[in-house]
């Protein structure tokens, strides 16, 4: 806990910026966090939030060992904080215990993999379609389910053949377009990597609506190894994203990402989790934005080009946990239905289940998929004419491929096709 917050004081801070685990307090055992919770309705190995956080988080002490160590099974969705009352940091807590489970026991190798998306991505970049055949197939699945405990199911994602973002984006710098007006483009490691066509269709909405497009240096946004308790590590690559994008932040621009869980961890994950407290990162929280959320800011400001085609087709739209935890609402569903002939179709499930790495994991993966059931029952109600679905969070469409064998488009493309400026099909820009 943080020495500088007076207890006595406390009623004259917002909620908000209380240290996470003085939340506890405020729960008032109502059980709606265990009601909602997806993690808890399909396995007994999770008790529930309210037992783990509030509950559990009373007898937890630097100094001793985590009373109990279920609390690995909590999947970090937030649908717990989203629910609850009376505003107990329920999922911030749940991931300081694993944390402390790590000090205590060590880090298994495959959290260590799993936490270093940036370094495998980077690594697999250079021979994309030998990692690609390394990582897919069914007998290096199989080993590395028995080897590292990473479940031969899961919808690993795979390279792009093609170039990462950055060799694109260096590759036609020169065509670019040149603005006063300016923002600042936090890819990600899976647009860096895996996907580089969302990028290419972010940059395309950007320049459409007469912005420049500035790609800093940046690094792995440290999620996934909070998420695995590596706090520390996790520490490091915040620091270099805060080193390098502070002046931007400083002067106005803003910072903004496809990735849904990378901007909410540069907002706020980090932030809390890590007990950050100093200008530098605030500042950087402040100004970052996901996308659909600054674009829906210009377009309330009457700023947003209008100008869609027609896209004449069933949309089934599912909002992310990650996405949702920024509570600004539904912004890329408030877009994507400006687009004439777009039928979008909100999806209500909890969560798709993945939640991030979590669902990688053998001893989860079952659990992940009977979360994400919900997701894919609604997707397959729909009807026979849906031909793909559309979710913010890049772990979250590879889930729901997974679960409808469906194709997923991140909301951003759907956009840029409806300007005319990108194939759905393809997932390319249509000038290149």
């Amino acid at each position: 806990m943080q020495d500088e917050f007076n207890l006595l004081d406390m009623a004259e801070v917002p909620l908000h910026e209380w240290p996470v685990e003085q939340t506890l307090d405020n729960c008032i055992k109502c059980n709606i966090c265990v009601t909602a919770c997806p993690v808890a309705a399909v396995t007994d190995k999770f008790p529930g939030p309210k037992y783990e956080a509030p509950q559990a988080g009373r007898f937890r002490h630097d100094m001793q060992p985590t009373p109990d160590a279920s609390v690995d099974y909590c999947s970090g969705c937030r649908v717990c904080n989203e629910v609850c009352p009376t505003g107990v940091r329920i999922a911030e807590i749940n991931a300081r215990a694993r944390r402390q489970i790590t000090k205590d026991s060590g880090i298994p190798l495959r959290n260590r993999l799993l936490g270093r998306n940036e370094l495998l991505g980077k690594i697999g970049s250079y021979v994309p379609r030998l990692a690609n055949f390394g990582l897919q197939n069914p007998l290096s699945r199989s080993m590395a389910d028995m080897m590292f405990g990473i479940a031969k199911e899961a919808p690993l994602p795979t390279w792009s053949t093609k170039g990462t973002f950055w060799d694109w984006f260096k590759r036609t710098r020169a065509q670019r377009l040149k603005s006063e007006k300016k923002v600042v483009y936090f890819n990600g490691c899976a647009t860096m990597y895996y996907e580089p066509f969302i990028g290419q269709a972010a940059v395309a909405v950007f320049e459409h609506n007469g912005y420049e497009v500035i790609v800093p240096p940046q690094k792995c946004c440290g999620l996934p190894m909070l998420s695995n308790g590596e706090f520390d590590a996790a520490s490091e690559y915040h620091q270099y994203n805060v080193d390098h994008l502070h002046d931007y932040a400083a002067k106005g621009y803003d910072i903004i990402g496809t990735s849904t869980s990378c901007t909410l961890t540069l907002k706020e994950e980090a932030p809390e989790l890590l007990h950050l407290t100093d200008e530098r990162s605030h500042k950087l929280s402040y100004a970052t934005w996901d996308i659909f959320e600054w674009l829906r800011e210009r377009h309330e400001a009457g700023e947003l080009k209008t100008d869609f085609r027609p896209l004449n087709m069933v949309l089934p739209y599912h909002a992310p946990c990650q996405y949702r935890a920024h509570r600004v609402g539904k912004p890329a569903l408030d877009l994507l239905e400006l687009i004439p002939g777009l039928d979008v179709r909100e999806s209500t499930a909890r969560c798709c289940g993945i939640a991030g790495t979590y669902g990688y994991k053998s001893e989860k993966y079952q659990i992940a998929m009977d979360v994400g059931a919900e997701l894919f029952d609604f997707v397959k109600t729909q009807g026979s004419q849906v031909e793909m679905t559309a979710c913010d969070s890049e772990t979250c469409r590879w889930q729901l491929e997974h679960g409808t064998d469906l194709p997923s488009r991140h909301p951003i493309e759907y956009l840029a096709a409806a300007y005319g400026l990108y194939d759905l099909e393809r997932r390319a820009l249509l000038n290149e």
